[in-house]
């Protein structure tokens, strides 16, 4: 018999604030009073559900479908969806944005001085397995400038959106790589009081998904909620 542990609320500090001013944006979106609990009705715990139907064969491979081979270096990105007791989440639909290996993205309000890739849209999706994996074939990103403060520039990084079984139960996170420098500069990244929180938004190198000669591979788990939960926006 499978035991399941208590649920674990999490620490206060794991997850970021509305408002934290040194990320400029937050002080003009974030709530200005007390935020009221809404009862859940009927339809925010039910369909639409997004899933296995809104992906076709080819969507989680970012290097494919643009009539050309993206500039940059290759990378594998996979993980596992879990819940607060370690129990995988199947059939969650997962949709990534990035920038390109310039670092620019494929928006029109995106003017920076960059390149942009012609065989390179910068996003994918795909459906978590019944063991709540997940794989993502892409091109590193860019770090970017993006005028938050003097001199300000994005770490490399992938959007993360996770839907569940309800269109209300949606997700967004942002993974982060290994080393890099700008990390302890970066508001979005910082926002997160939690040094150990922190560090659940940096994936991991993985050997056991890199491929000799082709490209490296980097793990990133995402735990929905509880003391291990993964910061979200």
């Amino acid at each position: 018999m499978t035991r399941i542990a208590q649920y674990r609320r999490p620490y206060w500090d794991t997850q970021p604030e509305y408002r934290f001013d040194p990320y400029a944006s937050t002080q003009k979106r974030s709530p200005g009073q007390p935020l009221i609990a809404l009862p859940q009705s009927l339809s925010e715990v039910t369909g639409p559900a997004f899933g296995a139907e809104f992906v076709h064969e080819g969507d989680n491979d970012l290097t494919i479908g643009n009539g050309g081979e993206p500039v940059g270096e290759r990378i594998l990105v996979s993980g596992r969806v879990l819940d607060e007791n370690g129990r995988p989440v199947p059939n969650a639909l997962i949709e990534v944005w990035q920038a390109n290996a310039a670092g620019r993205y494929v928006h029109k309000r995106d003017q920076h001085d960059a390149p942009l890739d012609p065989h390179f849209s910068g996003e994918g999706r795909t459906v978590t397995d019944a063991n709540g994996h997940y794989r993502f074939k892409t091109i590193k990103p860019g770090a970017y400038p993006w005028r938050n403060h003097h001199n300000a520039w994005r770490p490399q990084h992938i959007h993360f959106s996770l839907f569940g079984n309800a269109y209300a139960t949606r997700l967004v996170t942002q993974m982060y790589f290994p080393g890099d420098p700008l990390l302890p500069f970066d508001p979005i990244f910082n926002c997160v009081p939690d040094q150990k929180a922190r560090d659940r938004l940096v994936a991991s190198l993985d050997w056991e998904t890199t491929q000799p000669e082709y490209a490296l591979g980097y793990r990133f788990d995402i735990i929905l909620r509880g003391r291990d939960a993964t910061p979200m926006e």
